[in-house]
């Protein structure tokens, strides 16, 4: 079952979604891509699902974090080059008075997480999480490498824009970038939208051994884990959106919520402009904003899990390892196979949603539909 928009010259992008869901039953997800700003594409497929549905977006939320720490350095108000010392004096403990912004927020300094891991309730109310980070030595000399801080990045995001705004995160995300374009991408999701929210069915991933001692397991928070629907103690990331507290407060690693079309829009209209009423909107940040953030600070092996990370200001970074826009794309994947981002050289906001977890990286479907949008474009520069 497949409803939506498909513009001419974008059938196979279509196609390449359908086929998918033709050939795996439990399939069920939304693509939406905009071109300038115009819809292209906005699909859902599978059984019952529509293109005004939600459901969690895990670490994509890491991105929309991060376009509201591009406002601020857009506003003057946050030098990536900066000590997070000088904007958070607590932090400077244990010898990370010479961390930098940029160090914190591209996964260089260390802090992936706390021995015995932290309580859903602190990363709920994250000056709770972040005075205890603020204490940690570093695992390693930051600067020197980079691991993905999986539940301690969303901490910093929030911290920093505290200290330097006196709001949260997430209050500046709703009144500057969500609710301007009337998107469906909520960093808190308020009461009268759940019932558009779509649960995360429990699914069987690959089976890997994770130390819960080891670096990889403190960026998962695996000592502690996670609550689950019935108050039980979980492990399992990919059900924690499901929890009402999560969906409510946004922690900014892992609890926003969206349709694949409020994602796009978000980023269409901060990075590439958005159509309204007819008219293109002129994107929130400037093009030189979007370089500076999305300018690369590393590129490397990932210590925790050995893959290949390349960040900018909390943006990941495309890379022979996972391919999926130009040199000046900025956005984020999520646990779920998730992926949204704007790519100022192509002029494209692109999200992929699905609806039950799949694996993301190079070669799977998120990917592959980002390489047939931009085959699609390459056709129609040709032409």
């Amino acid at each position: 079952m497949q409803q939506g928009l498909i513009a001419p010259g974008f059938e196979g992008v279509a196609a390449l979604l359908t086929q998918a869901a033709e050939q795996d039953p439990h399939q069920r997800a939304q693509l939406s891509v905009m071109v300038g700003g115009v819809p292209v594409v906005d699909l859902a497929v599978g059984e019952g699902l529509g293109t005004e549905d939600m459901t969690g977006i895990f670490s994509i939320s890491k991105g929309l974090g991060s376009l509201v720490i591009a406002l601020l350095v857009q506003r003057g108000q946050l030098d990536p080059r900066a000590t997070v010392a000088s904007l958070w004096p607590e932090f400077a403990a244990a010898g990370k008075e010479a961390v930098t912004v940029e160090q914190l927020l591209s996964h260089q300094a260390g802090l992936l997480g706390v021995h015995g891991g932290l309580a859903i309730e602190d990363y709920l109310d994250s000056r709770r999480a972040a005075a205890v980070l603020a204490d940690m030595a570093p695992a390693w000399e930051p600067g020197t490498a980079v691991a993905y801080h999986a539940m301690t990045f969303g901490v910093f995001v929030e911290e920093l824009v505290r200290r330097i705004t006196g709001r949260t995160a997430q209050e500046i995300f709703e009144e500057e970038l969500r609710a301007p374009v009337a998107a469906s991408a909520w960093l808190g999701l308020p009461q009268e939208q759940e019932h558009r929210y779509r649960p995360i069915p429990e699914v069987q991933m690959p089976p890997a051994f994770i130390d819960p001692f080891g670096l990889q397991g403190l960026s998962l928070n695996s000592t502690a884990g996670f609550i689950d629907e019935q108050g039980q103690r979980t492990y399992n990331l990919l059900q924690v959106p499901n929890l009402r507290a999560v969906r409510e407060q946004a922690p900014l690693s892992v609890g926003g919520v969206a349709s694949a079309r409020g994602l796009a829009q978000v980023f269409a209209g901060a990075v590439t402009g958005l159509e309204v009423d007819g008219a293109v909107r002129e994107p929130v940040l400037s093009a030189q904003t979007v370089a500076e953030v999305g300018r690369g600070r590393v590129f490397g092996v990932d210590c925790a899990s050995g893959s290949t990370q390349s960040f900018g200001l909390g943006f990941i970074r495309s890379n022979p390892a996972f391919d999926f826009g130009s040199a000046q794309a900025v956005g984020h994947d999520g646990a779920n196979g998730s992926l949204a981002f704007a790519d100022p050289a192509w002029g494209v906001s692109f999200a992929y949603l699905p609806f039950v977890p799949q694996p993301g990286g190079n070669g799977t479907l998120a990917q592959r539909l980002t390489v047939a949008v931009r085959q699609a474009l390459m056709s129609q520069m040709a032409s």
